[in-house]
C-alpha cells in the first residue's frame, strides 16, 4: 500500500519561491509541550485510513463484497486538529463526547489501527460487533480519557459530555474523589451541530453550573450541503457567542498547526483551572463529499473544491515540522512506517470473522453472565444495597406521592452515588411535590432543579450514569419527554449496539395520564405503549403506594435504565394509597400481581386503572380474576396466560389509545399460545384514538369508567 500522497501544488515562480522561503524563515518554531511526531503519526494513519476506506469504495467493482465499507464518513481537513486536540485530554477521567467524522481524535487516544477499520467493516468485535455504523464510535476506559458512546443523530453529543462533566465536579466535591480533580469534558461538534436543542442545552448547563466542559467547534461551512451561514447568524459561532455569561472564546484556523496548538493548550487550560466551560471554534475544509454515497460536486463548484484542498493540514503540518524537528527523510521514514502499520491493520481487519447472527439479541439489558458494561453501579455496589420482597409489618399508610418520597429519600441516604433532578424538583419539590423537602435534607447537589429543556435532562442523566452515578431524573410530565426522544433511545440502545462495552442505567419519573377530575392533550398523556417499544428500557407502571415503594427501589437498584411512570390521578387523590412495605422492599420487575382471584374471565390492566377494575370485579364475587400487570416492559405473560387458561376469557382495560396500546399485544399473545383455552374472543377497552379532553364531562366520555367495564365484563360472561 502506498504512503498517504500529497495533494499537487503548481510549481512556484522565482518570486513566490523566494516569499515562501521569507515566511518560512519566519514560521514559529513548533509549540513545545507537544509530541510533534505522535501527532503527525496518527493524523498520518487517519488520512491514510480514510484514503483506503474511499479508494475501495470507488472501486467497489474491483473489490470484494466484504472489502467495502457500507457507510462510509470521510475526516480527511478534520484531522490535525482533532489529534492536537486527543494529545491534550491527559486526565484520568477526561471524557469526549463526539461525532461521525471524530476518528483521529479516538485514534490519538488510542484507538487500534485494525478496530478503527475492522468496525466499519462490520467485523467481529470493535466498536460494535457489526451492529452500529463503523464510525459511530467508543471507547471505554477504566483509567484514562473515555470517549462517550457516539451516536447516528447529530447535536446529539453535547448534553451526555455536560452530564459527565457535572459528574466530574459531584465525583470531585460531594465524593471527594481526587482522580476527577482537574479533569474536563470534551464535546466535539460540526458547524450545522450548532443549531440543534442538544448544543443550546448544554451550552446552557456548562455556563449556568461553570461546567469544567469545552466545546470543540470544526467548522467546514457546510451541514451535508447547506451553507453555514444558514445554520448560524454570519456563519460563526464563536463569533456570536463572545458576550456569553460565564464562556471562555476562542477563534482560529484549523489548518495552521501552530494556531490550533495555542488555542487548544489554552482554552484546555481554562477548563481545567476549574472557573468554567470554554468554546473553540476551528475553520477546517471538508477534503471529501458529506459521506460516501454522496457527490459534493452536486452542491459545491469546483473552485470551491480546489480552495479547501489548498488549505489541506497535512502540507501545513509537514511544513510547520521540516525541518524545524524532523528531516526531510525522517518525514518520509514516518510515512513509510504509517503505511506499512495501516497496510498491516487492514490485514488483520480484514481477517476478523464476520459477526454471529446467533448472538445478535444479546444485550438489549443486562447480562448477569457478562462482565459490567462501562457505566452505572458496579455489580458489587448495587448488590451491597441489598434488598427483599417481604413486606415489613405495621407500615404507616401512605399516599402514592408519599410512598415515592420516602424511597427517594431512603435511597438518597444509603447510596451517595444517587442523585435526583428535573424542572423544578429542588426547592419547590416538584409540581407534585413528590421531591418536597429532600433538597433541604441532601444539598443541591444531590437534589437540584434543572434548565428547561428536556432533551438536556435525559442527555445530562446519561452523562451522569456512564460516569458512574444513578440519576433519578424527572420529566415534567409524560408529554413533555418528546423532545427527548433522541436522548431516550440512545441509552436504551446504548448497551446493545456497543455490545455491552457501555450502559446508562438511570431512573426516568414521568408522570401522566387523566388528573382528578381533570384532562388536557398535554399533561393527560399516558402512552406507555411507546416506551414497551424503546429498546433496551424497562417500563413500571405501580398503582398503589405499596407497589411503587418496591418497583421503584428495584428500578434504582437495576443496571437498565427504567421509565417510571406516576399516575397523575394516583398522586392527587388517596386512590393508591397503601402502607409502607419497609425500607428494604424490592419487587422484582415483570411479576404481576392478582389483586382478585376468579374464575370465569380474566381482567388484565395497570396503573390508575386497576381501582376501576377493582370495583368492577367485586361486583362479580369470584367470578373475576384481575391481575395488576405493573410493569410492561418487562411484562409478566406467564402470569397472564395462566390465568387465561384457567377462566377461558380476558378483558384488557387500558387509558392508553386502543390502536395499537399495550392490549394488543396481549391480546396477539392470547391468541397465538393460548388459543385452544378460549370460550370467547380476546376483548380490550380502551380510549378512542383522541387525545385527552380537559371538561371532565368529555374526560368521561373518554376515559373507560366503572359502567362500561362491567358492561363489558357482563357481556364475555355471557358468551
Amino acid at each position: 500500500m502506498a504512503a498517504p500522497s500529497r495533494p499537487l501544488r503548481p510549481a512556484p515562480s522565482a518570486r513566490a519561491a523566494r516569499n515562501a522561503q521569507i515566511a518560512a524563515d519566519a514560521s514559529p518554531s513548533p509549540l513545545a509541550g507537544f509530541d510533534w511526531r505522535r501527532i503527525a503519526y496518527h493524523t498520518l494513519c487517519s488520512r491514510a485510513l480514510d484514503e483506503v476506506e474511499e479508494t475501495t469504495n470507488r472501486n467497489r467493482a474491483s473489490v470484494p463484497k466484504d472489502h467495502v465499507v457500507l457507510y462510509q464518513f470521510s475526516a480527511r481537513g478534520h484531522d490535525m486538529a482533532q489529534v492536537i486536540l486527543g494529545s491534550l485530554l491527559t486526565g484520568r477521567r477526561d471524557a469526549a463526547g463526539a461525532y461521525y467524522r471524530s476518528r483521529p481524535l479516538l485514534l490519538s487516544l488510542g484507538l487500534p489501527l485494525d478496530d478503527a477499520l475492522g468496525s466499519p467493516l462490520g467485523r467481529a468485535g470493535g466498536f460494535s460487533d457489526g451492529r452500529d455504523i463503523g464510525v459511530v464510535c467508543n471507547l471505554p476506559n477504566r483509567d484514562g480519557p473515555v470517549v462517550l458512546p457516539m451516536s447516528g443523530d447529530v447535536g446529539s453529543q453535547y448534553t451526555p459530555i455536560a452530564g459527565w462533566a457535572q459528574a466530574i465536579t459531584y465525583h470531585r466535591d460531594t465524593l471527594r474523589d481526587a482522580s476527577y480533580a482537574s479533569c474536563v469534558g470534551v464535546a466535539l461538534g460540526g458547524d450545522g451541530s450548532v443549531a440543534t436543542n442538544g448544543f443550546w442545552s448544554s451550552l446552557t448547563m456548562a455556563t449556568t453550573l461553570k461546567l469544567p466542559m469545552l466545546f470543540y467547534i470544526e467548522d467546514n461551512a457546510l451541514g451535508i450541503s447547506v451553507r453555514g451561514d444558514m445554520q448560524t447568524p454570519g456563519g460563526n459561532i464563536a463569533k456570536n457567542l463572545a458576550a456569553f455569561g460565564n464562556l471562555f472564546v476562542r477563534d482560529g484556523d484549523g489548518t495552521d498547526p501552530h494556531q490550533t496548538a495555542s488555542l487548544l493548550a489554552e482554552c484546555v487550560a481554562h477548563v481545567r483551572s476549574g472557573v468554567g466551560p470554554a468554546l473553540v471554534r476551528l475553520t477546517v475544509p471538508r477534503l471529501s463529499s458529506h459521506s460516501g454515497p454522496d457527490n459534493q460536486k452536486g452542491y459545491r463548484t469546483d473552485a470551491e473544491i480546489a480552495a479547501d484542498v489548498a488549505r489541506d493540514p497535512v502540507p501545513n503540518l509537514r511544513d510547520y515540522l521540516v525541518p524545524a524537528l524532523l528531516s526531510a527523510s525522517e518525514w518520509a521514514a514516518l510515512e513509510a512506517e504509517v503505511a506499512r502499520d495501516v497496510h498491516a491493520a487492514l490485514e488483520a481487519a480484514r481477517a476478523r470473522p464476520l459477526p454471529e447472527p446467533a448472538r445478535i439479541a444479546q444485550h438489549v439489558y443486562a447480562d448477569p453472565s457478562a462482565h459490567d458494561a462501562f457505566g452505572g453501579l458496579t455489580r458489587e455496589e448495587r448488590d451491597a444495597l441489598g434488598g427483599t420482597d417481604a413486606v415489613s409489618d405495621g407500615g404507616e399508610l401512605l399516599r402514592l406521592a408519599e410512598a415515592i418520597r420516602r424511597t427517594l429519600r431512603h435511597e438518597l441516604t444509603v447510596n451517595p452515588k444517587l442523585v435526583v433532578f428535573g424542572e423544578d424538583v429542588g426547592k419547590k419539590g416538584g409540581v407534585h411535590l413528590v421531591t418536597e423537602g429532600l433538597q433541604k435534607q441532601f444539598g443541591a447537589d444531590r437534589v437540584f432543579d434543572t434548565s428547561l429543556s428536556e432533551e438536556g435532562i435525559i442527555g445530562r442523566a446519561s452523562g451522569l450514569a456512564i460516569a458512574g452515578l444513578m440519576p433519578v431524573a424527572e420529566i415534567q410530565f409524560r408529554k413533555y419527554a418528546d423532545p427527548a426522544t433522541e436522548q431516550l433511545n440512545n441509552t436504551g440502545t446504548m448497551r446493545w449496539r456497543t455490545n455491552n462495552r457501555f450502559a446508562a442505567p438511570m431512573v426516568v419519573r414521568m408522570p401522566g395520564g387523566f388528573g382528578k377530575d381533570v384532562g388536557d392533550p398535554w399533561h393527560s398523556l399516558s402512552d406507555e405503549v411507546r416506551f414497551a417499544h424503546a429498546y433496551g428500557w424497562q417500563v413500571v407502571m405501580p398503582s398503589n403506594a405499596a407497589d411503587a415503594v418496591g418497583l421503584l427501589r428495584a428500578a434504582m437498584r437495576s443496571p437498565n435504565p427504567t421509565i417510571f411512570f406516576e399516575h397523575r390521578a394516583l398522586l392527587m387523590t388517596g386512590d393508591g394509597s397503601a402502607r409502607y412495605p419497609g425500607d428494604d422492599y424490592v419487587l422484582p420487575l415483570g411479576r404481576a400481581r392478582i389483586v382478585r382471584e376468579g374464575e370465569a374471565l380474566t381482567l388484565v390492566t395497570w396503573g390508575a386503572m386497576v381501582h376501576r377494575c377493582a370495583e368492577v370485579a367485586a361486583m362479580f364475587g369470584d367470578a373475576v380474576e384481575l391481575l395488576d400487570l405493573r410493569t410492561i416492559a418487562p411484562w409478566d405473560k406467564a402470569a397472564v396466560l395462566d390465568s387465561v387458561r384457567k377462566t377461558g376469557r380476558c378483558l384488557v382495560v387500558h387509558e392508553d389509545n386502543l390502536t395499537a396500546g399495550f392490549g394488543a399485544e396481549i391480546a396477539a399473545t392470547l391468541a397465538q399460545e393460548a388459543f385452544w383455552y378460549l370460550d370467547a374472543p380476546v376483548e380490550r377497552l380502551a380510549p378512542r384514538d383522541i387525545p385527552m379532553p380537559y371538561h371532565p364531562v368529555l374526560l368521561d366520555a373518554v376515559l373507560p369508567g366503572v359502567t362500561q367495564i362491567g358492561e363489558a365484563v357482563e357481556r364475555l360472561l355471557r358468551v
